[in-house]
């Protein structure tokens, strides 16, 4: 029997689409970062390993922030404005709190669903127990539309 749309028009018979969710996608070998970094190191690592940014984590493996390039970018004004030496300034000065966290079993259409209806450009994963396991970004809700449609 022939399955129709709303217009009874005869459609395909696919067979049901894989709901994939953020374990499918998520990178998993992130570089994080401790509160005491030096932000001379932290801008480093970013631009050698081409990121925008990284978490920030306490020694127990929580999540206390992270750090991005616009934090960077805030470092050089004040250091500047303010005369004062870039040495001694550490991640945990500079750090947003502001970051989204998403549970590693969330369905790749609510995350995509989140970045269009929010600013954030990447959210960490977490799993169950809130620990980190990963980080999704746009790019990687990108590379999961690609892989459906093929």
């Amino acid at each position: 029997m022939a399955i129709k749309n709303y217009k009874q028009k005869e459609i395909d018979d696919h067979p049901p689409i894989v709901k994939r969710t953020v374990k499918d996608y998520m990178s998993t070998n992130l570089i994080t970062f401790s509160p005491d970094t030096n932000v001379l190191e932290i801008t480093k690592v970013l631009l050698d390993k081409r990121i925008t940014g990284a978490p920030v984590i306490d020694d127990d493996g929580n999540i206390i922030g992270l750090i991005d390039d616009k934090d960077c970018l805030r470092i050089v004004v004040d250091t500047l404005y303010h005369n004062q030496p870039i040495m001694s300034h550490t991640a945990r000065e500079y750090m947003s709190n502001v970051m989204r966290t998403i549970n590693i079993n969330t369905e790749i259409l609510e995350v995509a669903n989140i970045f269009l209806t929010t600013p954030f450009k990447r959210m960490l994963v977490v799993d169950d127990d809130g620990k980190l396991r990963g980080n999704i970004s746009r790019r990687d809700i990108l590379r999961a539309i690609h892989d459906m449609s093929t």
